[in-house]
């Protein structure tokens, strides 16, 4: 593998962890890293303290923040080749452009401005919803290894999207992808004649889909084993539970079910909220099932 990984840092805990769990991924993937940190243009307009208390200047922070992040890549990726870039403008349309043609684009899932107690930020669900790379959301450090990718697949071009990460992603971590393919039971009255029946004819139909639809992902990636998990229920609790066990949780910015023109589906949002582990977010490349 080659190519970039780009992240973004802000001198906040999340994006710290960010940070480190950028450095590890293109260790693994043989990339380089880009660091950004985006400097609004009108911040400079207002007093600014570091954390200790002392004054500074805004630039200054700028700088000592992509120093402080360069520094801690080079020691936790030793030989890693590391680039910075301090950038002006709007912090999603300026790191949209900064991660042009990357592999993919870590964010934490809060920056300095995040509001106590708030899961995701506006800047992380801006850039899931919008950018042309796979958006990596980091909450924390993450530290124990799975060798685990989980990703949910409905057999939606975005989701097929997802897959493609996925196993990019099992294949750099020597370890396997678990798909999690879930659908809802239509409703039917418990009194109705041969009701468990029907429930287990559903139940197998599914898994055989979901069989059927993997099955070409098998022969495409021989060297990474794939498991699947066909689950009745909503896939953002599916995947959620999944990802305890997980390094990281891929989905499709949309799936089958999404609203036309919507930029990130229901169960997307409800997974970068609630899974345990980091989570991508892949939209197809090229326009590829775009709506």
């Amino acid at each position: 593998m080659a190519g970039q990984i780009v992240v973004a840092v802000d001198g906040s805990s999340p994006a710290t962890a960010a940070l480190e769990w950028a450095a590890d991924d293109a260790r693994r993937r043989g990339a380089t890293l880009k660091i950004v940190h985006v400097r609004e243009p009108w911040a400079h307009e207002y007093p600014f303290h570091a954390v200790e208390g002392f004054a500074q200047s805004y630039s200054e922070f700028c700088e000592g923040v992509l120093a402080a992040a360069a520094a801690r890549a080079r020691e936790l990726a030793p030989g890693l080749e590391v680039t910075t870039e301090l950038a002006e403008g709007t912090v999603v349309e300026t790191l949209r452009a900064a991660s042009a043609g990357a592999d993919a684009l870590v964010v934490g899932s809060r920056g300095m401005g995040g509001f106590s107690g708030l899961i995701l930020g506006s800047v992380g669900l801006g850039l899931a919803g919008h950018a042309e790379v796979p958006v990596v959301v980091v909450r924390k450090p993450h530290r124990e290894e799975y060798h685990e990718v989980v990703v949910g697949f409905d057999g939606s071009p975005h989701s097929e999207a997802a897959l493609e990460f996925a196993f990019e992603e099992a294949r750099a971590r020597r370890g396997r992808v678990h798909a999690v393919y879930a659908w809802e039971m239509p409703a039917f009255s418990p009194f109705a004649v041969g009701y468990g029946t029907a429930l287990q004819e559903i139940y197998d139909n599914e898994c055989r889909a979901a069989r059927l639809r993997l099955a070409p992902w098998r022969d495409k990636h021989p060297d990474v084993p794939l498991v699947e998990s066909a689950v009745c229920g909503h896939p953002a609790p599916a995947l959620a539970d999944a990802s305890l066990v997980a390094d990281l949780v891929v989905v499709g910015s949309r799936g089958l079910g999404g609203v036309r023109g919507a930029l990130i589906g229901s169960v997307s949002h409800a997974v970068l909220h609630r899974a345990h582990c980091p989570v991508a977010v892949v939209r197809p490349r090229d326009g590829e099932g775009r709506q």
